[in-house]
């Protein structure tokens, strides 16, 4: 019996005015009016909007990516910080949001969803302020250091919001927000240091850095807004909160009754699964063949989204440009709002297609696509350097923007989104939390990784010889998408593990619907993996 029902079968959650009688539909039966179209797309414009605002969170963290790479250039002639200072200011945002979002989740438990989003834009607000105003590198630090725990914060929440406060129907486009609002993010910055270049070194990149505050103001205002998740509200045994929640985001009180009751039961279900965290950890320390094979796919896809040199390519691009052969600021930064605009418009093409066309030919399109640009880039970066009078710095300069422009481009279409999406997929329910938080810490070590040793290692081998190794990396990424990763478009949790179970062949091969009954029939003698 389901949680929320009582022995008569009817939903305990059930509101009904003793003096109503059950109305008749159409048909003659005794049911609910039927919401109208208007009302039901009042009910979608509402769930859009509370997505919007908490996607704002994923704004701030793009922002910061991409308004530091050209912030930077004014922060060392203002503060003259050394190659070294500029590394770890640059690379620390990635460890510092992981921390950040790690303990983002016991703060959201405790004090609820739509709070630490607020908690989270508290802490921003204070490192962005302490950041705008600090007379020397120390205290720039403080700030950035807070900043990034306030992005870690938010980033994490808010995904969590938006899977909460979502129908099943629109979930998944709803839950593609954050990832478009980074990449708005970024184009932001970079317009950002373009607007603002020509102000002093001592004042731009302050103002920069400062406006990054404006989107944490509106996540303020949007706390009064938007509900809290319905889902932390069932938790904290507070259902009359969660169904009135519910009949603002629901289509009918029949589907209010019904989530109430899966919510409820989801919940009971989670509090049982908190005591065997520890199985679940040591099992993935001495992993099955299948679980192995899950942790290749998903852990690995996302250490390769970040060893590829994306965030080398956002941050530094300004250094990549003036490397190419571009002297002014204003041109330098320039360049990168084409990289930030190519960067937004083909993420959209992603979310387009990925159900279309499916999750590996965007991923081969992605790598194979990123390993020649990046070798492209490595070429023209070289001309500029050794072939000065043989190749005309225009198109030296022209061929590196067209190399970095189509690196993000295909970074987007590919590899950038879908690792998300194989992370949700590909892993049982009781290993999904966790096995996703892992693939996120190596993401994230990695990215920190990357983008603290780029300038030192560029030093040593050159720039050009930097996106070379980039391109090496990229093209093992080739290799591993077609022997690692399997294709998900279109197949059910049950064949999906079968993949695993069986290390069935992965490249253009199809479940058989006898391989899925075995699969089914096997797991009722022993623990389903999904």
């Amino acid at each position: 019996m389901m949680g929320g029902e009582t022995a008569n079968g009817r939903n305990k959650y059930a509101v009904l005015d003793p003096s109503d009688e059950p109305e008749l539909d159409a048909a003659g039966s005794q049911g609910q009016r039927r919401p109208s179209a208007s009302e039901r797309k009042s009910k979608e414009r509402f769930v859009f909007a509370c997505a919007i605002f908490a996607s704002l969170n994923a704004i701030l963290l793009g922002y910061d990516v991409g308004v530091m790479s050209g912030a930077i250039i004014y922060i060392q002639k203002d503060l003259h910080i050394t190659e070294f200072q500029e590394e770890i200011l640059v690379g620390c945002l990635s460890v510092v949001s992981l921390l950040g979002s790690l303990s983002g989740g016991r703060t959201s438990d405790a004090i609820g969803r739509k709070w630490t989003m607020g908690l989270g834009a508290i802490v921003f607000q204070t490192g962005a302020f302490i950041m705008t105003f600090a007379p020397s590198f120390t205290v720039l630090m403080i700030g950035r250091l807070l900043a990034g725990v306030g992005i870690g914060f938010g980033a994490m929440i808010s995904a969590v919001y938006i899977a909460e406060i979502s129908p099943a129907a629109a979930r998944g486009t709803l839950t593609s927000l954050p990832e478009i609002c980074i990449n708005l993010g970024i184009l932001l910055g970079y317009v950002s240091n373009y607007a603002f270049s020509g102000l002093s070194e001592h004042i731009n990149w302050r103002i920069m850095l400062g406006v990054g505050i404006l989107p944490s103001v509106f996540i303020g205002f949007a706390l009064f807004v938007i509900p809290e998740s319905p889902r932390w509200l069932m938790m904290k045994k507070r259902v009359p909160e969660a169904r009135a929640v519910l009949l603002l985001i629901s289509e009918s009180e029949d589907q209010v009754e019904e989530r109430l009751a899966e919510i409820e039961e989801a919940a009971s279900i989670l509090k049982s699964t908190k005591s065997e965290d520890k199985a679940v950890w040591k099992e993935m320390l001495n992993p099955s063949p299948a679980v192995r094979r899950m942790l290749y796919a998903g852990c690995g896809i996302q250490m390769f989204q970040q060893i590829t040199g994306i965030d080398a390519t956002v941050y530094y691009s300004p250094t990549i440009f003036r490397d190419a052969g571009i002297k002014s600021d204003q041109e330098l930064l320039a360049a990168t709002v084409a990289v930030g605009f190519t960067k937004t418009v083909f993420i959209l093409v992603a979310i387009f297609l990925i159900d279309k066309v499916g999750r590996k030919p965007l991923l081969y399109v992605s790598t194979i696509g990123m390993t020649i640009c990046l070798f492209v880039l490595g070429i023209a970066l070289t001309l500029q350097k050794h072939a000065v009078g043989l190749v005309s710095p225009r198109i030296g300069i022209d061929l590196a923007i067209f190399a970095v422009c189509g690196n993000v481009a295909f970074f987007s279409i590919g590899i950038g989104p879908i690792c998300w999406v194989l992370s949700s997929e590909i892993f049982p329910l009781r290993l999904r939390a966790q096995a996703s938080a892992l693939g996120q810490v190596g993401g994230r070590v990695s990215s920190g990784l990357v983008s603290m040793s780029f300038l030192s290692m560029a030093r040593i081998i050159s720039v050009a010889g930097m996106f070379f190794v980039f391109a090496v990396i990229s093209t093992v990424s080739v290799a591993f998408v077609y022997f690692c990763v399997p294709e998900t478009k279109g197949k059910t949790l049950e064949q999906i593990e079968m993949m695993f179970e069986g290390g069935k062949e992965w490249r253009g091969g199809e479940v058989e619907l006898e391989d899925t009954r075995h699969l089914i029939q096997s797991s009722k003698k022993s623990v389903p993996l999904g």
